[in-house]
């Protein structure tokens, strides 16, 4: 299966390390980094799903904290460590992300349509398109995150987006 991206992972294994204070405990690293982990996790592979790779990447970070505390990017770290587990645990099964909650369930919020639509994009491109646009995240944010320049999460949001539009008929 390949990957996300494919430079991600050498950038988050990096051996530099950052010192971290008594006061930046896992508590607080969760408090900070919780909310981005799985937005980013649930962009790749849906809402229910994506909760579940953040929660493994956390038992992750806490089994390992003395490690993951003293990484340059540990947040994005540990995205790997969630997309790893999430694709271990369906390798054997269709893991197409689930963006909606089944037949007849429509959010009022979310044009039905949307959902196949985001099911049809690329990884890069539905990780792209979820974080700069629906959860408002600056391209410097994802770049950081996903260890990749902006240009390239900017390119795959474009195509993405390019790619809704044509899918559900609207024009600009």
């Amino acid at each position: 299966m390949p990957r996300l991206y494919r430079d991600v992972e050498p950038a988050m294994r990096s051996d530099e390390t950052r010192p971290v204070s008594s006061a930046d405990g896992f508590e607080a690293f969760v408090a900070t980094h919780e909310r981005p982990l799985r937005q980013a996790l649930t962009a790749a592979f849906g809402i229910d799903r994506g909760r579940e790779a953040a929660a493994d990447a956390l038992a992750f970070a806490w089994e390992n904290w003395d490690r993951v505390a003293g990484m340059t990017n540990p947040a994005g770290y540990l995205f790997v460590v969630g997309r790893d587990r999430h694709r271990r645990r369906f390798r054997h099964r269709i893991a197409k992300p689930v963006f909606d909650s089944g037949p007849g369930h429509t959010e009022p919020w979310c044009e039905p349509a949307l959902a196949r639509q985001l099911a049809g994009l690329s990884d890069r491109e539905r990780v792209a398109v979820m974080l700069v646009n629906a959860f408002d995240w600056s391209l410097a944010e994802v770049a950081e995150l996903l260890g990749v320049s902006k240009s390239t999460v900017q390119t795959h949001a474009e195509r993405g987006m390019a790619k809704l539009r044509v899918g559900m008929g609207v024009t600009t």
